[in-house]
């Protein structure tokens, strides 16, 4: 009897709990499509009594946004590519028995999460050194290797039985196919979470963007955004058109549109990888 009322209770603070997390996204989502001028006058609501697609329309009206879109589609997928590729060979390496300066690697990674180079240097690697200004691949490149990210791969290689390694050396095998074709398949929860790490780091930055990026198409999703609320003339920015000054600018309205088209590719990835992430972040941890 009480394991079961414990079980009631247990579910109904979750329940609750999961209630409390949802309103608000339901609240920017429905709030979307209301009336901009209820949204003046009532605020936002739970189930607003007058919709509209204006703002979606106000939003959509231009190419900024599809080529924002682009670009951030394309800086997403190819860095969470190269960058779980990267971190992985370079964490398998900082794991492997055999490599005699692991240790001075691992100190090494582990350094440059302390210390950096500062926004002076970091800026003329880039921009001056590498050329790489107004080009994806500044969007890319600084992101590529993430040592909190290699650790967390580490800490997981390293619970793989050596045996494996051996066996497959024994058979002829070299690092190269081991790795892909052992260790690789067999470490696909954790490969997981890092990737959706990685995507996030990725989709959500701006950073990156306010620094090396001048050209208006060359500017991610976040980064227009971030224009688009700031400048004043949101109509010339948003459609390409000439100055505007007598359009009504759907604000609250546009707001949240912005955040439901921001969030909405993430949203539906997530589902799909789950199970990976959760199992993920348990692999590796202290085992009683």
């Amino acid at each position: 009897m009480r394991e079961r009322l414990f079980l009631v209770l247990m579910y109904a603070v979750l329940g609750a709990f999961a209630l409390f997390c949802f309103i608000p996204f339901w609240i920017v989502f429905i709030n979307s499509f209301a009336d901009e001028s209820l949204l003046q006058t009532a605020g936002y609501q739970l189930l607003p009594s007058k919709f509209s697609l204006h703002a979606y329309k106000f939003l959509l009206s231009g190419k900024q946004v599809f080529l924002s879109y682009g670009i951030t589609m394309i800086v997403t997928i190819a860095g969470t590519a190269l960058g779980v590729l990267l971190t992985a060979a370079y964490a398998y390496t900082l794991s492997h028995r055999k490599v005699k300066y692991r240790h001075i690697l691992s100190f090494l990674t582990f350094l440059t999460m302390l210390f950096g180079a500062g926004l002076v240097g970091f800026y003329m690697l880039i921009a001056n050194w590498l050329q790489l200004k107004d080009s994806v691949w500044a969007l890319i490149l600084p992101y590529l290797l993430n040592p909190f990210y290699a650790f967390i791969l580490v800490s997981y290689y390293r619970t793989l039985p050596y045996e494996l390694n051996e066996a497959a050396t024994v058979d002829g095998a070299n690092d190269l196919y081991i790795f892909f074709r052992i260790i690789w398949p067999i470490s696909l929860p954790v490969i997981a979470t890092v990737s959706l790490f990685y995507a996030l780091q990725y989709w959500n930055d701006w950073y990156l963007s306010l620094l090396f990026i001048d050209n208006h198409k060359m500017l991610p999703l976040q980064m227009m955004i971030r224009q688009l609320m700031s400048n004043l003339n949101v109509m010339a920015y948003v459609s390409g058109s000439q100055t505007q000054y007598n359009v009504v600018v759907p604000t609250y309205g546009m707001q949240l549109a912005i955040v439901c088209v921001t969030i909405g590719p993430i949203v539906f990835v997530y589902p799909f990888i789950q199970r990976f992430f959760i199992k993920g972040l348990t692999l590796g941890s202290v085992k009683g």
